[in-house]
């Protein structure tokens, strides 16, 4: 089945940055889009950024636009997140996500275990 892991999370101080890293496994014939959620302790999954297939078109949050920028490798079939001049709104865990349609809702196939960001202030 289709695995993906999240790397690069960690404590970070305020205006710092952070990479993620997403490495997917196994056959995905329907993933045409890539994505990023996170998840704060009682708050509802929120979309991140997201990219489709070739990088043709990528999609970001207000909240991160002009800080974060979301990449892949069509090759590794792998995709990443910059985060630059974070902030401590910005801590969460950040799940990668893959699907056949890029959108901004949770629609996605498969996601990924999470890696944490924490951003102190």
């Amino acid at each position: 089945q289709v695995q993906l892991v999240e790397s690069g999370g960690g404590l970070v101080q305020a205006g710092g940055s952070l990479r993620l890293s997403c490495a997917v496994s196994g056959r995905t014939v329907s993933s045409d889009a890539m994505a990023w959620f996170r998840q704060a302790p009682g708050k509802e999954r929120e979309f991140v950024a997201a990219i489709g297939r070739y990088s043709f078109r990528r999609n970001y949050a207000d909240s991160v636009k002009g800080r974060f920028t979301i990449s892949r490798d069509t090759a590794k079939n792998n995709a990443y997140l910059q985060m630059n001049s974070l902030k401590p709104e910005d801590t969460a865990v950040y799940y990668c996500a893959v699907g056949a349609v890029l959108t901004t809702t949770t629609g996605y196939d498969y996601w990924g275990q999470g890696t944490q960001v924490t951003v102190s202030s």
